[in-house]
């Protein structure tokens, strides 16, 4: 592993869901880290886990092309954790290509850049062409990019096992929509970790990120239930009537799945057979069971004191 000590490594999207294990990874390390975010204060909560001076925090649209060139100037390294479900195309495929270009112009030898499993210039889905044209963007500006594909990510401050802990509380009845759509799970600490190893990779090098489980939806709502204590009844939603949801209510407010959800659901998220992964960053990934009592536990009847209350 490469000395961070004090170098400088700027993250934009260092505030995100991800980004805050990111920073913490970096500045146990050494390094000083500089988060680059559109509401700078919104990522201000970071600065207590540095040192005096370690952490910076600077204004940056990846849209904008100045404020990227900005925000990564005199960086040793840099690494983009930017991603979105609102102007897709211009945050992950535009914004990739103005990170890109920015590193490339202001000779910093290290980039990382975080996409996702099914990124494909082709893919059905919004979300999988533009994620896929965000690789193909910043390989062109700067081939020596390191990219990053993690499955669906979990953890305390998730927006995927958390809503559907939620409603599984809230509702005794469950439809599950795309019941047999395939995840792997990974913690975000894991992932966290194979960006900073990522720093290290051969340059142009490609990683997949998957936990040690493969689950389908079924599978990952019914398991959240037993996690939480819940018995409520799940009922497998066929495809022609989710597609239907999807393709009649997604546009709606609080719709249960959008048009491009389901089409993101029609291709399994699991690292491929050939991928370097995980263990070629030398992670030993964790299991949802693992680590998700921690949180999971809030959605339990009586919550912390479910075991007494059951005595």
């Amino acid at each position: 592993m490469r000395n961070l000590d004090g170098q400088l490594i700027t993250v934009l999207g260092g505030g995100g869901f991800i980004g805050r294990y990111v920073v913490q990874k970096l500045l146990a390390r050494g390094a000083r880290v500089r988060i680059a975010e559109r509401e700078p204060r919104k990522a201000l909560f970071l600065k207590p886990l540095g040192g005096l001076g370690q952490t910076q925090f600077v204004a940056a649209d990846v849209r904008d092309a100045a404020s990227v060139a900005r925000a990564v100037q005199g960086s040793d390294a840099v690494i983009n954790l930017v991603g979105s479900f609102d102007d897709m195309q211009a945050v992950h495929a535009t914004g990739a290509a103005n990170i890109g270009a920015a590193a490339a112009a202001a000779g910093i030898a290290t980039l990382v850049h975080v996409s996702a499993i099914g990124a494909d210039g082709d893919a059905a889905s919004a979300y999988g062409r533009s994620k896929g044209d965000g690789e193909a963007t910043v390989r062109a500006a700067f081939p020596a990019a390191t990219i990053l594909r993690p499955s669906i990510v979990f953890g305390r401050e998730d927006k995927f096992i958390n809503r559907f802990a939620g409603l599984i509380r809230m509702f005794p009845v469950i439809p599950v929509i795309a019941p047999n759509a395939k995840f792997q799970p990974i913690h975000v600490a894991d992932v966290a970790d194979a960006v900073v190893a990522a720093l290290d990779a051969a340059p142009g090098s490609l990683f997949e990120l998957g936990g040690p489980q493969v689950l389908t939806m079924g599978e990952l709502q019914r398991w959240i239930a037993d996690a939480t204590g819940r018995s409520p009844l799940f009922v497998d939603v066929p495809d022609v009537v989710g597609s239907a949801l999807a393709t009649g209510l997604g546009w709606a407010p609080g719709a249960p799945i959008t048009k491009d959800q389901w089409l993101m659901l029609q291709r399994d998220n699991v690292v491929a057979a050939d991928a370097a992964g995980l263990a070629d960053l030398g992670i030993v990934p964790a299991s949802l069971a693992s680590v998700a009592d921690g949180w999971l536990v809030q959605y339990r009847r009586n919550g912390r004191f479910a075991e007494l209350a059951a005595r």
